[in-house]
Order: C-alpha cells, then sequence, then structure tokens
C-alpha cells in the first residue's frame, strides 16, 4: 500500500500551474523520445511549407492581396469578395501562421517531457524556445513587408528568418534522433562551418536576385535596380564555391549529411540553371525556393554531425576524434540524444 508523504519541511510545493503542466505531459499517448522527434520532423515540414506558401504569394503577384497588416483591409481581419484571389492566396499564407505556432506548441511540449536518467533535455527545450519566439518574429518581418510595399530588402530578411527556422528545426530533429555521432577533428569542423557560412551567403545572394528579378510579389513594389544578368552570375560563382566545398568535404568527412548535401546542390543547380535559360516559369521558381531550403537544412546537418554525442556515462569520454563541446548550450554530459531508448521517457 502506497502512503503519501507530506513535502520535507522547507520545501516548496509545486503550484498548480506546474503540477497541471506535467500531468499534461505524461498522460501524452506516445512515448517521449518518439514524441520529441515527430514534433520536430512537423516543425522541420511546416517551416519548409510556409517558405513555399510565401513564394506562392509572390509568384501569383498576391503579395499586396491583403493591402494592410495585422488586418487584411483597414475596415476587417479578413478579405473581401473584391480582393479576389490575391487577396486569398495572401490570407492563406498569413493563416500558416497559425499551423506554425500549433507545431511550435507541440514541439516545446514534447522537448520538456522528455528527459534522460532523470535529467531534462536542455538542449531540445532551448531550441524549441528559441523556434517558438522566431514564428511571432516572423509574422511582425511578414506585416513589416506588406506595409513597406514589398521592399526587398525587408523581404530578404523575412525569408532569412524563415531559414534560419529551417536550421534549427533541423538541429533539434538530429539530437531528437537516437544515433550516434561519431563526430570528427578540428579541421573538419572547421570546414563544416566554413561551407555553412558560405551557403549562407549563397542563400543571401539568392534573394537579391530575387528583388532584382521580375517577380515581385506586386506590379507595384519596388525592386533593387541592380542589373538581373549581374546578380544571376554573382550568384551562380557563389553556387560553384559551395559546390566545391561540398567536394570537399565529402572528401573528409564521409557521412552521409555531405552526400544529401551535395544531391540537393546539384538539383538546386540544375533547376536554377533551367529557369533562368526558360525565363523563370513560376513552377520552377518555386522548386528552386524549397531547394534552397532543403540546401540549408542539409549542411546545417553536416555541422551538427562533426560534433560526437555525448556519453551516457560522464566517466566516459565521448565518441569520436577530436572531441568538441556540444554545438547547443546548456547540455549535460549525461544527457545524449534519447529517441529509441526507452529509459528516456518519463
Amino acid at each position: 500500500m502506497t502512503t503519501r508523504t507530506d513535502p520535507a519541511p522547507g520545501s516548496a510545493r509545486p503550484n498548480l500551474a506546474v503540477r497541471v503542466w506535467r500531468k499534461l505531459l505524461d498522460s501524452l499517448p506516445i512515448s517521449a523520445p518518439r514524441a520529441a522527434l515527430y514534433w520536430g520532423i512537423a516543425s522541420l515540414v511546416a517551416n519548409v511549407l510556409i517558405i513555399f506558401t510565401g513564394g506562392v504569394v509572390r509568384l501569383t503577384g498576391s503579395g499586396l492581396g491583403c493591402p494592410t497588416w495585422p488586418r487584411c483591409t483597414p475596415e476587417s481581419l479578413v478579405p473581401h469578395p473584391e480582393l479576389g484571389i490575391h487577396g486569398a492566396i495572401e490570407f492563406g499564407n498569413r493563416l500558416m501562421t497559425f499551423v506554425l505556432a500549433f507545431v511550435a506548441v507541440g514541439t516545446a511540449l514534447a522537448a520538456f517531457r522528455v528527459r534522460r536518467d532523470g535529467l531534462p533535455r536542455r538542449d531540445l527545450r532551448l531550441l524549441s524556445l528559441i523556434m517558438g519566439f522566431g514564428i511571432p518574429l516572423q509574422a511582425v518581418i511578414g506585416g513589416i513587408t506588406v506595409l513597406t510595399g514589398l521592399n526587398p530588402y525587408v523581404v530578404a530578411p523575412h525569408l532569412m528568418l524563415s531559414m534560419a527556422l529551417v536550421g534549427l528545426s533541423t538541429v533539434y530533429v538530429r539530437l531528437a534522433v537516437h544515433r550516434p555521432r561519431n563526430g570528427t577533428g578540428r579541421w573538419g569542423r572547421r570546414l563544416a562551418w566554413l561551407l555553412f557560412a558560405v551557403m549562407w551567403v549563397v542563400v543571401w545572394l539568392g534573394t537579391i536576385v530575387t528583388g532584382s528579378g521580375p517577380h515581385s510579389g506586386d506590379e507595384s513594389s519596388f525592386r533593387t535596380g541592380f542589373d538581373p544578368y549581374i546578380v544571376s552570375r554573382i550568384h551562380a560563382t557563389s553556387v560553384q564555391v559551395v559546390v566545391g566545398l561540398t567536394l570537399v568535404a565529402l572528401l573528409v568527412l564521409r557521412n552521409r549529411a555531405v552526400v544529401t548535401l551535395l544531391a540537393v546542390e546539384v538539383a538546386q543547380g540544375v533547376i536554377g540553371y533551367v529557369q533562368y535559360f526558360t525565363g523563370l516559369p513560376e513552377p520552377l521558381v518555386a522548386a528552386h525556393l524549397v531547394g534552397s531550403a532543403l540546401a540549408v537544412a542539409a549542411v546545417t546537418w553536416v555541422v551538427v554531425e562533426t560534433y560526437p554525442s555525448a556519453s551516457a556515462d560522464p566517466h566516459e569520454p565521448a565518441t569520436g576524434t577530436g572531441a568538441a563541446p556540444l554545438l547547443v548550450p546548456g547540455r549535460g554530459p549525461s544527457d545524449p540524444p534519447s529517441v529509441g531508448d526507452p529509459s528516456s521517457a518519463d
């Protein structure tokens, strides 16, 4: 027979909100590690999806389908029939924010539920909170793009933030997967970070090309004024650099992450050249945009793989050569990835 013991003198009993929170987490029907992985994948997919829907808004000329923000019109939160298909497309993209918010809450709940040897997964908790705060920030920047008439210098950080959320979701998913990372030496990690940095330059240059091209999101929106041919050539040169670095990384790191990145880059290169020489057809531009998100996810995976998994035994060294501190701060040596390990559930 189990008897309830009162809290020790001087100890604080959790308040009602904390007890309800714990009860909610414990009542979820799926194991904590697997839930963390599934919600992480959902976060990754949702952030790639909103990049796609944002591209659809731009490619259909619906960027100002709702001419103001946070309302769709000065009188209404939703589009009026007279706004037509453009209003519906823009408003549908705005609704994606609520999908992202829902996924972010689920991801945070899953992250706070996971434990390893009784210790919380602080890495997953931190990532889930950063991603969660990124969503309202993304909505605000999106509103500013509308209020500034789709200024390309505001649209660019709007896309870059979405790409950053894709990268963070990738880190979350990889840390939630119960598969050891062997890591690599110092020079391998430096190469991965160099590749990561150049990839972000490629993505940023892609926003300049877009801001100089015909797909502005609205006929009246401001353009950068740069020569599309020149900025496209600069962008193509940066792509060649990143592919070259990827080939070097393939020889040095020799893992699935680099192979995946190279495959994405080859596909992106083919789509990029075809769209350029065929007059930028909308379906190819949309595919190229999604490919950019996949490239960011893949290069982030490459970086994560260069960091060895932590050992469950604090007296046992981490796997891999040239072990380095974990990529995400706030995680102890006894707190490794736990998906698939039944002992990691609460």
